[in-house]
């Protein structure tokens, strides 16, 4: 493989030497934050929702938080594909010019462009997403708490002060400003314990998705916060990212609270198409590297990332980000151009998943995460 590294725990390890890979195998698929980034997973995420995982009859728990919250959504609709290449389409068509006396668009417009987008994106798809038979959505999100539980001139940048504070003392800490807030689809509950944070679960239904939704992608200060979503505590919410940026959960707890039925279901594992080898528990935690390496919570996980000589190869030698809009300015055309050439390249991605598995998953092609 040129493109695609595969990583992965300890027990996913053992399972693939003992087993190979199997759709039945996998019980969650993750998608994390990461804005632009996520394009360069758009062709693996066509492969392993339109085909990988598409005939199979066992339950998969899709989780994510802000763009990965997005891509889970729209794996759980139908003809997958078609709707990963629309959203791959519009997302590198995002066109946002700030209103006039402005440098750069308000967060009022971007909100307001961006949730037309989404209920456009799912029109009538959303109640049989919530009832989709297989699979189950957990959108993720992060309410602020005390300070932040309102949005405000001054509330919010004091707020967000004190989080990077106690989160640079603890990551526990995080909790006293922000809470997880993870919005699921009607059925079996997420067979994850998230207890690492302070957190709630609320049911996901047809009149919270959008808002649940569009809070998991509210970037602070670039996106307003989304207020008293239905069914949810009041308060403010904001990108699921920042509570959890790549979604570094305790994911090994499914096979430790339930191991005769994970091993009857084929092994529990967990796939994650990631832009990159670490996870990153949370946005706050980008600084601390420390807190990249990987931890017993990542045993059966497997991790699906582009490889950095191949990444060089990509226009500008990086993945795309959120950063090029500013690097970009208003040359609008060479943005579209250049993260279009991106995405035609990550299909190489897909290909080279597509012929590990064919090989019969190899694990001497899998390196330890």
């Amino acid at each position: 493989m040129q493109a695609l590294q595969l990583y992965a725990g300890p027990r996913a390890l053992q399972h693939l030497r003992e087993r190979g890979l199997k759709p039945r195998d996998v019980r969650v698929v993750a998608g994390a934050a990461g804005g632009p980034k996520g394009l360069i997973l758009s062709h693996l995420d066509r492969q392993v929702f339109g085909s990988f995982l598409a005939g199979t009859a066992h339950g998969v728990h899709l989780v994510g938080a802000s763009i990965g919250a997005w891509r889970m959504a729209t794996g759980a609709l139908p003809e997958p594909g078609r709707h990963f290449e629309r959203l791959a389409r519009e997302y590198i068509h995002e066109r946002y010019d700030p209103e006039p006396g402005r440098k750069t668009p308000s967060a009022e417009q971007v909100s307001r462009r961006f949730a037309e987008q989404l209920d456009d994106f799912f029109s009538g798809h959303v109640a049989s997403l919530i009832a989709h038979p297989r699979y189950r959505l957990h959108i993720v999100t992060s309410r602020g708490r005390h300070v932040l539980g309102r949005e405000g001139r001054w509330r919010t940048p004091l707020g967000y002060l004190g989080a990077v504070i106690s989160n640079a003392a603890s990551r526990k800490a995080l909790s006293a400003w922000l809470e997880r807030v993870v919005f699921s689809s009607p059925g079996e509950a997420l067979p994850v314990n998230l207890s690492d944070l302070r957190h709630r679960t609320v049911p996901l239904s047809e009149a919270n998705f959008q808002p649940a939704l569009l809070a998991s992608c509210s970037i602070p200060f670039v996106l307003k916060a989304v207020h008293d979503i239905p069914g949810g505590p009041p308060g403010a919410y904001w990108d699921g990212g920042i509570t959890d940026y790549h979604l570094h959960w305790n994911y090994s707890s499914i096979l430790d609270a339930a191991q005769a039925q994970a091993e009857e279901e084929g092994g529990g594992l967990v796939l994650y198409p990631h832009f990159q080898q670490s996870l990153v528990p949370g946005w706050l935690d980008k600084a601390w590297r420390s807190r990249h390496r990987a931890t017993a919570y990542l045993d059966n996980v497997i991790v699906l990332a582009p490889k950095g000589p191949w990444v060089q190869s990509l226009p500008n030698g990086k993945l795309p980000d959120r950063n090029d809009f500013a690097r970009y300015g208003r040359d609008h055309d060479g943005r579209v151009r250049d993260w279009t050439r991106a995405l035609g390249e990550s299909e190489r991605l897909a290909d080279e998943w597509n012929e590990w598995l064919a090989r019969g998953a190899p694990v001497d092609e899998v390196l330890a995460l």
